[in-house]
């Protein structure tokens, strides 16, 4: 088993096949003319006649007056900024140009760039490859008849989503806000909770036809530079033609594929994400994506919520053991059933062995065919809910859940003890934080139950001793998917399935951080004493009962 699963391995490490190549080339690298009208013909023709291609043109400049167009895509640009800092002042201040001044092509393109727009960024452009990649960001093109070069204004804008609060991620205590499809709006929220110099951003363009924008964030000083070597290597081995979302980039830059366990973290809090940095981290944000990446990530970080660090210490270690136990629950509650009543009745106390008997003296079916049954009608009724409209779909789940499940116990076709097992594993599911890790553990669900209607728990226990053992040998980027339990890192315990209070986890996670591991001075003074302060409080008492 071992070999085969090394050969499966290694058959995913071979370097994946280029994409296949054009035969007719799509490169837009070609110089703009001097003239205005065949530049906008070009851009015209290219983009096919597109209705949303607005070019509005006018002539200006003394004593020669000269020809000037302003080109941009509606519904990507800010009308406001575009009428109020673009358009407004080219059409205004024609008369600000003196009349004794003989501009020509160049030097008018240069004044309007440097005299008349009111505009924040303003980028140089040389080539049509340019001018389509800041056209189609949403940026207004300016071109002057006669010039052989143009400038993009930086003027994005529409309609986008407005930041609201984490849907998968809630939290009590903790900020409200979450992410959403605009990368600079995403990146700010980060900027606003680290104000250090030392946080970077690296932004490149992923996808040859969608030119999708990708930023690379992290904190210059505490990141392993090894680390950061790597992401920017595979993040370049990549040759693709679109970037839909981040997925995409996971699926391209995770060290395993054939696994079922997530070895990129996701989410969608910002705090989160600045947690992570401030370890070590790397995120990788995706432009038209509200979900960023994490690398490198662990199995203990998917047990892990941003209230735990809002909560007291006491609370959240009893949280995070609550959430290991439903995930046990979940992965191997069905199975240790079907085990039990199929290979082990004798472990059953004999009251509940006689209650389980008769109710299963009319069933028809095998007991693993009457709990995939009842898992597979769960999974359908989960998969209904979240696909359903919002307002309707949480109720359908519910209460298609109860109908059905009375419905198939009266009917004789599956026992009351089924349902509630059933029932039990997927309310613990909903305790575990992250999807991800929900959705391996659905599938290993049904390994395991396979395994018990064959061998019992001895073949739950193979299983559990193959899937541990696969799990130890993940890595993500470098990192053991299992640390700090494997290998067991003493020091990095204080934040796994227990967490210390804040003052005594004054490093940060040895794998992570190689570079600037303390985060706080472990010597500094946390308060008084438990005896000081009981002085203090008989004294204090000892003045209010003489006042």
């Amino acid at each position: 088993m071992n070999s085969a699963w090394n050969r499966l391995i290694k058959k995913s490490r071979k370097p994946k096949k280029m994409p296949l190549q054009y035969e007719e080339s799509t490169s837009n690298d070609e110089t703009l003319h001097s003239s205005l009208a065949e530049n906008l013909t070009r851009v015209k023709n290219s983009l096919g006649n597109s209705g949303d291609l607005v070019v509005r043109d006018f002539k200006m400049g003394k004593p020669f007056l000269r020809k000037v167009a302003s080109i941009y895509i509606n519904g990507l640009t800010d009308k406001e900024i575009l009428g109020n800092s673009i358009i407004e002042r080219l059409m205004n201040d024609v008369e600000m140009i003196k009349e004794e001044a003989p501009y020509g092509a160049s030097e008018l393109g240069m004044y309007i760039k440097e005299h008349i727009l009111t505009i924040t960024n303003v980028g140089e452009i040389t080539n049509f490859d340019k001018l389509f990649f800041h056209l189609l960001s949403g940026e207004t093109i300016v071109l002057v008849d006669g010039w052989n070069q143009g400038f993009g204004c930086a003027a994005q804008g529409g309609d986008l989503r407005a930041i609201s609060e984490p849907v998968a991620e809630s939290s009590v205590r903790g900020p409200r806000d979450s992410f959403t499809e605009s990368l600079i709006t995403n990146t700010a929220m980060i900027r606003r909770r680290i104000k250090s110099p030392n946080l970077w951003l690296e932004t490149k363009e992923i996808g040859t036809i969608t030119q999708t924008g990708v930023g690379m964030m992290y904190v210059k000083g505490i990141v392993n530079d090894k680390l950061l070597t790597e992401i920017k290597e595979r993040l370049g081995k990549m040759e693709v033609d679109e970037v839909q979302g981040s997925n995409t980039i996971e699926e391209w830059i995770s060290d395993e594929t054939w696994t079922p366990w997530p070895t990129v973290f996701i989410t969608e809090r910002p705090d989160v994400v600045a947690g992570n940095l401030l370890e070590g981290r790397v995120v990788i944000f995706v432009n038209e994506t509200p979900t960023p990446l994490i690398v490198p990530a662990t199995w203990n970080q998917f047990f892990q919520t941003a209230e735990d660090y809002y909560l007291r210490w006491t609370m959240s270690s009893f949280l995070r053991m609550l959430r290991i136990i439903s995930f046990l629950i979940t992965l191997l509650g069905p199975s240790l059933f079907i085990a039990f009543l199929s290979f082990h009745p004798e472990l059953i106390p004999t009251p509940l062995l006689i209650n389980l008997a008769a109710q299963r003296q009319n069933i028809p079916f095998p007991i693993i065919i009457e709990a995939l049954l009842m898992e597979f009608t769960f999974e359908v009724l989960r998969e209904a809910g979240v696909r359903m409209p919002r307002p309707v779909g949480q109720a359908v789940s519910i209460v298609g859940a109860l109908v059905l499940g009375e419905a198939a116990v009266s009917a004789g076709i599956v026992s009351s003890a089924m349902v509630i097992v059933v029932a039990a594993t997927a309310i613990a599911s909903f305790t575990i934080p992250h999807y991800a890790m929900t959705d391996a553990t659905r599938l290993l669900r049904f390994g395991m139950m396979i395994l018990a209607s064959f061998f019992g728990l001895y073949g739950i226990g193979l299983g559990v001793i193959m899937l541990v053992a696969h799990t130890c040998s993940l890595r993500s980027f470098g990192i053991p998917y299992l640390a700090p339990f494997a290998p067991a890192i003493l020091a990095d315990q204080k934040d796994s399935i227990f967490r210390f209070p804040l003052p005594f986890m004054s490093k940060r996670p040895r794998l992570i951080s190689q570079v600037k591991t303390k985060r706080t001075n472990p010597n500094q003074d946390r308060g008084p004493s438990p005896r000081e302060g009981k002085m203090k409080n008989q004294e204090s008492k000892r003045d209010s009962d003489e006042t």
